[in-house]
């Protein structure tokens, strides 16, 4: 097992309620130009967990599971900032107080915290329903791999990972697939990777079938080539990031499948590992 500075690491509270979807425009323009009219981000979202296609859904940017947010914007920046993948979260009011889920992701723009719950618990739930998030992570680093910048995962995740260290000085990590620079979209030039997504863009069929874009699931572990992360988001040849997909793909131009990042190098210091259970409904143990 790697070794991290995750006995330092600060353990605080967050908290959101969960937000209703928004639809002030009924119309989303999808990149041939033509309005429709979809689900979106928001709510509780019954029948779309981790481990399903992100892709076969008829909606866009859909968030499964549950979607928080905090009405005070300092605060929700708080939400967003500190909360990890991985993170416990419990309901504290409403008929499922008391419920316990996980962090399943950051959805930037919406600004939304995504979380994982049992169904039975969410058939309780109610738009309004506050949330606790046990925010753990922010600042994880590898004591032997300076080099590699950690972010948005509860250190507990990251072990079960499995990430190991090759013969030649690499950290081999299990992902589904990987993907090309030039493949992402939305989110790029942000001044930060510690909170929120970015976007591969799935206007190309042929290429979404080249790197298996279209079997990619909620959950999955993916490896973006030639993209940096340690602060801001940028190409940079030889660089390599690591993420998680958080939300559905979209029908905008320029979107698609949204990636919160984990881990990211300036060198090639990170190789994928193809693993078909590189999910973290696995890791979690919830599928």
């Amino acid at each position: 097992m790697l070794k991290t500075n995750k006995e330092r690491l600060v353990m605080q509270s967050v908290q959101g309620k969960i937000h209703s979807p928004l639809a002030s425009n009924p119309y989303r323009v999808n990149r041939d130009g033509i309005a429709e009219v979809l689900p979106a981000t928001g709510g509780i979202t019954y029948n779309v967990q981790i481990g399903d296609s992100c892709m076969k859904w008829v909606g866009d940017h859909v968030e499964p599971g549950v979607s928080i947010k905090n009405d005070n914007t300092g605060e929700n920046g708080a939400l967003m900032l500190l909360s990890c993948i991985g993170n416990e979260a419990k309901v504290v009011s409403g008929e499922a107080k008391g419920a316990k889920g996980y962090v399943t992701g950051m959805h930037g723009g919406i600004d939304h915290v995504l979380i994982y719950f049992k169904e039975e618990d969410m058939e309780k739930m109610a738009i309004g329903d506050s949330i606790l998030v046990k925010a753990h992570g922010q600042g994880l680093g590898l004591e032997d791999h300076s080099d590699v910048k950690c972010m948005n995962i509860d250190p507990s995740l990251f072990d079960k990972l499995g990430i190991k260290e090759n013969e030649e000085g690499m950290l081999e990590v299990p992902v589904v697939t990987e993907i090309p620079a030039y493949l992402m979209g939305s989110g790029i030039g942000s001044p930060t990777a510690f909170s929120g997504d970015y976007d591969i863009m799935t206007g190309d069929e042929e290429a979404n079938k080249e790197f298996g874009i279209d079997q990619l699931r909620f959950g999955d572990l993916v490896l973006l080539r030639d993209c940096d992360n340690t602060n801001g988001r940028q190409y940079l040849k030889g660089s390599v990031s690591v993420g998680i997909v958080v939300h559905s793909d979209c029908v905008k131009a320029g979107h698609g499948p949204g990636i919160t990042v984990i881990m990211s190098s300036k060198v090639s210091k990170i190789k994928g590992i193809k693993t078909e259970n590189a999910n973290i409904a696995y890791y979690l143990g919830v599928k």
